[in-house]
């Protein structure tokens, strides 16, 4: 069951924006996403906030700076997903840059799990000389085992971060961390690669202080790192407002200008795509899943090394690499796909008891988790997220891990922040969850094979505490209808034009049409002419992924863009949710 809703905007901010001579639409638009002044839609850099507003950021510039000067082996620590190895690119290009001695280490997911762990500290110790400092980057806020090894072994650690903290911080040499307490940095949803670059910007400040670059004359530009750090802060879905819609917007038009580094280019090149054009979607739906693919079925340093090089052949190499690697990725998420959705049989048979859950003492279920042994644990997330967009439940996923143990990836919906509402869990049972971290939407987590069936009820057991039966129904946002007059190519282009993303919504629109003609194209998708209710023009359309036929009317949530074809720019509309006419429950 789904409700469409309109998206209400405040009257006030309407009428500002229209005042300022944006069209209704856009007006209406903007308002609805909390823009009352066109200066909150500028993104230049003097509206960046300033780094000095993050707690410790000048504590770890001097120590940094003091030790490029002592000549000391710095190693950075990063993460096997995309915003984990843009940042780790982002450190060692700007570190080396500033004449710093430095490495990299990145965890097997499959070997040493997630973060900071005192077994990835006791291999950093048996590199060849050891490092003095270790950095980590997008993780590390919840390594206090870790930090107290690396402590005990004689490394200091740096920790860069932006992931919610415990009730415990680790005993680093400096942690810089906008969720953490007392810092009052306004931007709390900057991605792990964000962080990493305001920490470069404070060295860099610290550096010219000391006059560190008086012999070349030159300070290294950091701006040619932002193609990494918009790549990095979409494919985290981290919310794309304040600082992060500044960073986007500014490497995106560093890419768009041919301003990118060689592997981001080589990356664009193994997928077909033209970067002079891109948008948010082909950094977080084509270069990220590539990235990914490295971490979830290999190793995350062939990411890592695609995105260091400055050798364009190797780098076409590597991103040839990785390309593979997603296509079997692709396949081995296919098969898992079809075997959960199986395993949702009698779930969806429970569900459809009762259109209410919960309702009048029926049986319901208002969490997900499944559990194959044969499962491969780099897909588990990709999996838990179409099973939880399936049932509008939040859904983890488990696969097996070592010595007895297994490995939960978990996604949620609005209502349930999902790190909290495992962090009940193992209130509630001590010992149940050997580890665990993330977000409100998404999390991971270790339990042992043995306890599976007795997690998944005390999982259960909190969501029905924590969720209603109103939170289970999926609510479909749209930004109203579109007059004839609004659907327009010039609306696609400027739309298409925008930084769209998580917390900052693309817009989309719903309408009732008459189905004037249907096609399969690329054998999976249904290309249509669609008509208005009542109106003359007839448009474009595209429902990708579906070759059932239509109904000939239908209510439709779609969103407007551009489709170029043989040297012709048209407008379409993409249609991402349909329902037979009258079908569709607005409210």
């Amino acid at each position: 069951m789904a409700n469409i809703t309109i998206r209400e905007f405040p009257a006030h901010a309407y009428e500002i924006l229209s005042a300022h001579g944006f069209p209704s639409v856009l007006a209406r638009i903007f308002a609805a996403r909390g823009i009352n002044h066109p200066e909150q839609l500028e993104t230049t850099f003097a509206r960046m906030a300033s780094f000095e507003q993050l707690k410790n950021i000048q504590r770890i510039a001097v120590l940094l700076a003091d030790a490029i000067a002592a000549k000391k082996r710095l190693l950075v620590i990063a993460d096997y997903d995309t915003d984990g190895a843009t940042a780790c690119a982002v450190a060692l290009r700007a570190l080396r840059q500033f004449g710093a001695m430095v490495e990299y280490l990145v965890p097997n997911r499959f070997e040493y799990g997630y973060g900071l762990t005192p077994e990835i500290v006791r291999l950093a110790a048996d590199q060849i000389p050891p490092p003095d400092i270790l950095i980590t980057v997008d993780n590390g806020i919840a390594s206090v085992e870790g930090v107290e090894e690396a402590n005990r072994l004689g490394m200091q650690v740096f920790i860069t971060d932006h992931h919610l903290p415990g009730d415990r911080l680790p005993d680093a040499a400096v942690i810089v961390n906008p969720n953490q307490p007392g810092c009052s940095f306004p931007d709390k949803h900057i991605a792990g690669v964000g962080v990493i670059f305001y920490v470069m910007l404070a060295l860099r400040a610290e550096l010219r202080e000391r006059s560190a670059f008086t012999a070349t004359g030159k300070e290294p530009n950091l701006a040619s790192l932002l193609d990494l750090v918009a790549l990095g802060t979409v494919a985290d879905v981290v919310r794309l407002e304040g600082t992060n819609r500044i960073l986007v917007q500014q490497g995106l038009q560093r890419i768009r200008n041919g301003y990118c580094c060689a592997g981001i280019h080589a990356l664009f090149n193994a997928a077909g795509r033209d970067f002079s054009r891109i948008t948010t979607y082909e950094l977080g739906f084509i270069l990220a899943p590539r990235l990914n693919a490295a971490g979830r079925l290999d190793d995350m340093s062939l990411g890592i090394e695609c995105l260091l090089t400055e050798d364009e052949s190797h780098a076409l190499r590597l991103a040839s690499e990785l390309d593979e690697l997603n296509r079997q990725r692709r396949e081995i998420e296919s098969g898992m796909r079809d075997e959960a959705m199986d395993k949702l049989d009698d779930v969806i048979d429970l569900l459809n008891q009762s259109d209410t859950p919960a309702d009048n003492g029926k049986q319901s279920v208002y969490s997900l988790c499944l559990y194959d042994p044969a499962w491969h644990q780099g897909v588990i997330g990709l999996i838990a997220s179409r099973v939880k967009d399936r049932l509008h439940r939040p859904a983890i996923v488990f696969a097996q891990g070592n010595d007895g143990e297994i490995k939960g990836s978990g996604r949620s919906i609005p209502g349930l922040h999902l790190r909290d509402a495992l962090d009940l869990v193992a209130k509630r049972y001590p010992g149940l969850i050997v580890k665990f971290g993330g977000h409100a939407m998404a999390a991971g987590l270790t339990v042992y094979e043995r306890h599976f069936e007795q997690f998944r009820t005390a999982f259960e057991q909190v969501a029905q505490s924590l969720l209603t039966p109103a939170d289970l129904i999926q609510v479909i946002e749209t930004d109203g209808e579109l007059a004839e007059t609004d659907l327009t190519l010039e609306l696609a282009q400027y739309l298409t034009n925008q930084v769209w993303g998580q917390g900052f919504p693309e817009p989309s629109f719903n309408g009732c049409f008459r189905v004037e003609n249907q096609r399969i194209v690329g054998e999976k998708h249904l290309k249509l002419k669609l008509r208005k209710t009542g109106a003359a023009q007839v448009y474009d359309g595209i429902l990708f992924f579906h070759t059932e036929r239509l109904p000939t009317e239908i209510d439709a949530v779609y969103r407007v863009q551009i489709n170029e074809y043989n040297g012709s720019t048209r407008m379409q509309l993409l249609l991402e949710h349909w329902f037979e006419s009258g079908q569709a429950h607005y409210g």
